[in-house]
C-alpha cells in the first residue's frame, strides 16, 4: 500500500506539471492534451466505482457521459441564443454558468442511472452488459434524430461557459478546474472504498451469498454504486463539452463506453489511480503516435493484449504487484 501511495502522489503531480511546463513554454494546446486526459480520467474514475468494486461491466456509460455533455450544450445553447427554454412546468432562460450547468448534468445522470440500473440489475453477466449498452444506443440514435439541437451535426457553442473568479478561456485555468473535478473525485472514490459501504459492496461483488446472510441486498448496494458512478461520468461529460465547445451524438456512442473500460483495463481495474494511468496513456498514443498514422490504435490494442496477458492488474499492478501487497 505504501508503494501504491507513493505511486499515486507521483502520477497526480506529473499530470499537474506537464500543463505547468507547457504554460511556461507557450505550448497551449499541451495544456488542452492535459485537460483531455484529467477529463478523461473523471469519467473512467466514475465508472471504475461500478466495474471496479462493483463488478459491474457496463457497455453503457456513453449514456451518463453523453447526458453530462447535452445539459451542457442545451443550456448554453439556449443562452448564447437568447432562446427562453419551455420545460413545460417552467421557462428557463438557460445559462452559462459551469456550477449550475455541473449540478444539471450529474442530477440528470443520476437520475437515469437509477432507472437503467432498476432494470439492468435484474440480470447479470453478459445480459447485464448487452442491457447497458443497448441504453446507450438508444439515446444516440435519439440524439440524431433531435433535430431542434442538431441531430447528427450536433451543437456548437461560441464561448466556453462561466466559473466564478476565472477566465475558462485560459487554457491553465480550465485545466485547473478539471483537475479539482478529478482531486474530489478520486477523494470520494477512496472514502468511498474504505467506507463500511465500500467493503459490503465489494463483498457483494465477490461472494454475494454471504452478504445476504448477514441482511444486505447486493443488488441495493450496485444500485447505489452505478448510480453515485453515472452522476461522475455525467460530470465528466459536462466538462469534456465545454472543452470542446461542442456536443455531438457520438458522445452516445459504445465506442466512448469501450474506451473507458480500456482505460481503466491498462491502468488497473479497481486501483484508485487505475483510471488516471490509462487517460494519460491513452492520450499520449493518441497525440504521438496519432501524427505518425491514424491506425495508432493498432498499437494501443496491442499494449492492452499485453497488460491482460502479462500484467492482469494494469500498469499499477505490474509496478505495485497485485492489490494488498504494495
Amino acid at each position: 500500500m505504501i508503494r501504491e501511495s507513493y505511486l499515486n502522489a507521483a502520477l497526480l503531480a506529473g499530470l499537474l506539471a506537464v500543463p505547468l511546463c507547457a504554460l511556461l513554454l507557450d505550448e497551449p494546446f499541451i495544456i488542452t492534451l492535459a485537460t483531455r486526459a484529467a477529463i478523461l480520467a473523471l469519467a473512467a474514475v466514475g465508472l471504475n466505482i461500478a466495474l471496479g468494486w462493483g463488478g459491474l461491466v457496463s457497455f453503457g456509460h456513453a449514456a451518463f457521459f453523453g447526458i453530462g455533455g447535452y445539459s451542457m450544450g442545451i443550456l448554453a445553447f439556449h443562452a448564447q441564443n437568447f432562446m427562453p427554454l419551455d420545460l413545460g412546468f417552467m421557462v428557463f432562460d438557460g445559462t452559462k454558468s459551469m456550477p449550475i450547468i455541473w449540478l444539471v448534468a450529474v442530477v440528470l445522470s443520476a437520475f437515469v442511472a437509477l432507472l437503467i440500473g432498476l432494470l439492468s440489475l435484474r440480470t447479470s453477466g453478459v445480459y447485464f452488459i448487452m442491457i447497458t449498452l443497448a441504453f446507450a444506443q438508444m439515446f444516440y440514435y435519439f440524439a440524431i434524430s433531435w433535430s431542434r439541437y442538431g441531430g447528427e451535426d450536433g451543437i456548437s457553442i461560441y464561448i466556453r461557459n462561466d466559473f466564478p473568479g476565472l477566465d475558462t478561456l485560459v487554457p491553465i485555468q480550465f485545466f485547473s478546474i478539471c483537475f479539482a473535478a478529478l482531486l474530489l473525485a478520486l477523494w470520494l472514490n477512496a472514502r468511498l472504498v474504505a467506507s463500511p459501504f465500500g467493503l459490503a459492496l465489494n463483498a457483494a461483488r465477490q461472494v454475494p451469498v454471504r452478504v445476504q446472510t448477514v441482511g444486505l441486498d447486493p443488488a441495493r448496494l450496485k444500485l447505489v454504486a452505478f448510480v453515485i458512478s453515472g452522476a461522475i461520468t455525467g460530470l465528466a461529460g459536462a466538462l469534456f463539452a465545454d472543452l470542446n465547445r461542442f456536443v455531438s451524438p457520438s458522445m452516445f456512442s459504445w465506442h466512448l463506453s469501450g474506451e473507458l473500460i480500456v482505460l481503466i483495463i491498462l491502468g488497473g481495474v479497481g486501483r484508485l489511480m487505475g483510471p488516471v494511468v490509462g487517460a494519460m496513456l491513452f492520450v499520449t498514443l493518441e497525440h504521438v503516435l496519432g501524427g505518425f498514422t491514424t491506425h495508432w490504435h493498432i498499437a494501443l490494442g496491442a499494449i492492452l493484449l499485453g497488460v491482460v496477458l502479462f500484467a492482469r492488474g494494469g500498469v499499477i499492478g505490474l509496478v505495485c504487484g497485485p492489490k494488498g501487497q504494495s
